[in-house]
């Protein structure tokens, strides 16, 4: 009969050979993953933090600081980009094991290779200077060279704390991680630069967030997706040598090592800008300024391109640009519906430094932070001169792209931009949706073919079915300032305008808000049928103007000059972006366990080119009032085609969003 010591022993026992079965067990099942080939050149160049324990700190010295993914409770795919996990060498075969993708990419299990860190670097946020802020919820693993032999950086996001984690717990949660899974791959697909995601893995751990700042937290899934560039690297890692800034007395916490800079910038351009390398190896001023040069182009042609599609990046500060001009770190985005150069994404941004109008002067204005971080190396004078290039590079790649946006492949005309503006104002006039009233522009034959009268009255039903209506246009341009504050705010602008940034308001913010309420009160008899009416003659009006254009464009066999010209528009001219509501209806059913729609929209947005197109949206009748994570505020419009609940079912991923889906929050 056994005592209780030797049950006690056999109880462990069996524990033990379980825990170790286990572990044998995950080690088999991520055996053909071992063949990943990991060079882990950053590590061997740059200089890493000696400190091994992590707990956070300043780093000094120091590019990285290794760290450990902390695990998770019972891991679970999400879903997975097979197009991004083949440039990592993951093919088809082993993206089905999701058992093994969730617990190597969970950072429950390491690969061989693997030699996870977290980099530091610094930021201008909102336009100050934050000092140190670095990898607080990401976490490098290691750089695979894959069997064609290209070098493709993979990180964490969301695998738990690290030296930088500052008071937060370095973890993402679910609803954050499927909008950056969904837009890294969504922004590629679209042609645009960008890092990619790999995977999003969430599990039964969670966290407590406070999303909207206003004392109503909740407990959410702790999630991690893996993201994969050609490097991580930024505008904010050269910021970390930076000496004390004059506006908020901090400073950077490598400040006067000049010989990690150029350690930095060096390996910068040889392993990434290989032909600079190449070119200027024996005049390292040359090489300096061939570098900065290439990346404000980079970076000017990227914003182009943002523009392009109506994309908001959202949080542009300097430790959120990359230095190899990639669009990177995705937080509270978004694509536009109704066409606003005012345009917001970020429900954080009170003074709308990061609208959509903003992007270009806001990148430049970073480039500019570069340039102040690159002069010991490269005389400021030097480099300003250089900036000076970013204006007519922005205005080459966006007037190029809007030419083929407009099927404008014949000639290249001065007065395009008249006519690009008149389209933009016409957009804004009649509240028409962005991505759709561009893709309705091939509806549009040339004149002389056959379907021309014909695809002319098309493109008027369409396009006025791609303008809001009377009671959404009311809506949008309704003040969220009561009168009360406004004229507050009014007289503190007439006495001190300084202090108006306290309240999170700007001079211009003020006078956009002026001109909204004295729209308001035009619009209050307005009724659909006056809009509609309104709209249609805005929209003649710009039709006259685009036929004269395209008149000049004839030469030759019109028709089949006809067909290239639309076949151009169309793959410039996406049929479906990923919009706030789509990401929101994808997460509410993530939050419920159902990956389903992550999934089918992860599929759609592969195509945004491609397919019929589609302008109406059939919309059942609405049960909810909430999206969830990202609520919506209660409405009092009981009309079926404006109520919450259609944010919640689409039918047709193409259509124009249904108007409720303005009250989506992001922050």
């Amino acid at each position: 009969m056994l005592n209780s010591r030797s049950y006690f022993f056999i109880l462990n026992s069996k524990k033990t050979i379980t825990n170790l079965l286990k572990l044998q067990l995950r080690k088999i099942a991520i055996q053909p993953m071992d063949e990943i080939k990991f060079d882990n050149l950053a590590l061997r160049t740059l200089p890493i933090d000696p400190v091994e324990e992590n707990y956070v700190r300043t780093v000094s010295g120091a590019c990285f600081s290794k760290v450990k993914p902390t695990p998770v409770k019972n891991p679970k795919l999400v879903a997975c980009s097979l197009d991004a996990l083949k440039l990592i060498d993951i093919d088809e075969k082993l993206a089905k094991n999701e058992r093994q993708l969730a617990e190597v990419f969970s950072g429950n299990v390491l690969l061989p290779g693997m030699d996870p860190a977290a980099h530091c670097y610094c930021g201008h946020q909102f336009g100050y200077f934050s000092g140190q802020l670095g990898d607080g919820a990401t976490m490098y693993l290691g750089e695979v060279i894959n069997k064609k032999n290209e070098r493709w950086e993979l990180q964490f996001k969301g695998a738990g704390k690290t030296p930088f984690s500052r008071t937060a717990d370095g973890r993402k949660v679910l609803r954050s991680s499927i909008r950056e899974f969904l837009c890294s791959e969504a922004i590629f697909y679209l042609g645009i630069p960008t890092t990619r995601a790999g995977t999003c893995v969430t599990s039964d751990d969670y966290v407590i967030r406070d999303i909207f700042y206003d004392g109503n937290p909740k407990r959410e899934r702790c999630t991690i997706i893996t993201r994969i560039a050609q490097s991580f690297i930024r505008f904010g890692s050269f910021e970390i040598f930076k000496t004390i800034d004059p506006m908020t007395s901090r400073k950077g916490p490598s400040v006067g090592r000049i010989d990690i800079l150029t350690t930095l910038l060096n390996y910068v351009i040889s392993t990434f800008y290989p032909e600079i390398e190449e070119k200027h190896k024996s005049n390292d001023e040359d090489r300096y300024a061939a570098f900065f040069e290439e990346i404000v182009k980079r970076t000017a042609s990227l914003v182009a391109h943002w523009q392009c599609v109506g994309w908001c990046h959202g949080v542009l500060n300097t430790d959120n640009m990359s230095i190899i001009g990639v669009t990177i770190d995705y937080g509270p985005y978004g694509f536009m519906d109704r066409y606003d150069p005012d345009f917001i994404c970020n429900g954080s941004d009170d003074s709308g430094r990061y609208s959509y109008k903003q992007q270009p002067t806001i990148c430049k204005w970073n480039c500019g932070k570069l340039a102040e971080a690159l002069a010991p190396l490269l005389p400021i004078a030097k480099s300003r001169s250089i900036l000076n290039k970013f204006d007519d590079e922005f205005e080459r790649v966006y007037i190029n792209k809007m030419r083929q946006k407009f099927g404008l492949i014949q000639k290249q005309l001065e007065t395009d931009k008249d006519l690009f503006e008149t389209f933009f104002n016409t957009m804004q006039e009649t509240g028409a949706d962005f991505t759709n009233s561009f893709r309705a522009l091939s509806l549009i034959h040339l004149p002389n073919t056959k379907d021309f009268e014909q695809s002319i009255r098309l493109f008027i039903s369409t396009i006025l079915d791609q303008c809001c209506d009377a009671e959404e246009w009311k809506f949008l341009n309704k003040s969220s300032v009561d009168e009360r504050t406004f004229g507050l705010l009014q007289q503190l602008a007439g006495t001190n305008r300084s202090l108006l940034s306290q309240f999170g308001f700007s001079p211009e913010l003020l006078e956009n808000e002026s001109i909204k309420r004295e729209k308001a009160k035009e619009l209050e008899k307005m009724t659909n049928e006056s809009k509609r009416k309104d709209d249609e003659k805005a929209w003649r009006t710009f039709l006259a103007m685009y036929i004269d254009r395209l008149k000049k464009e004839i030469d030759g066999d019109v028709e089949k000059l006809n067909v290239e010209r639309v076949r151009i528009m169309k793959q410039n001219n996406p049929r479906m972006v990923l919009r706030n509501y789509l990401a929101q209806r994808a997460i509410d059913q993530a939050e419920k366990d159902d990956y389903s729609e992550v999934r089918t929209l992860l599929e759609e947005l592969k195509h945004p080119y491609d397919g019929s197109d589609q302008d109406t949206i059939q919309l059942p009748k609405p049960d909810e009032t909430t999206t969830g994570a990202e609520a919506l505020p209660p409405t009092t419009d009981t009309s079926q085609k404006h109520a919450t609940g259609a944010c919640l079912k689409p039918t047709i991923y193409e259509s124009k969003a249904p108007s409720n889906a303005s009250r989506i929050r992001v922050t």
